[in-house]
């Protein structure tokens, strides 16, 4: 079963459709944007808790940009109920 509002195809692109948004974030390792992970981290800390596992693992990536960091980051996220990564990446478009 395929949610109609996040999509994550195996290259690791997630694409977040709504009524009047349309939004990439790229979740590659190699080219994430720290940035976006830093507001990610954010949106996560308000959905699903500051001491959250994902939250902390985002928090760091976002911070040191290594590989393996992101590597991890991204691991956790994907592994979030469908509901959660929803709604932390459509707070992203506010």
């Amino acid at each position: 079963m395929t949610d109609p509002c996040v999509n994550v195809s195996v290259a690791g692109v997630a694409m977040v459709t709504g009524s009047n948004l349309q939004r990439d974030f790229e979740m590659d390792e190699a080219t994430i944007d720290r940035d976006a992970m830093g507001r990610l981290a954010k949106a996560l800390a308000f959905v699903c808790g500051t001491d959250h596992p994902t939250t902390v693992a985002m928090k760091a990536a976002a911070e040191s940009g290594t590989e393996r960091d992101i590597k991890n980051a991204r691991a956790l996220f994907l592994k979030l109920k469908q509901s959660d990564r929803r709604a932390a990446l459509a707070m992203l478009d506010g």
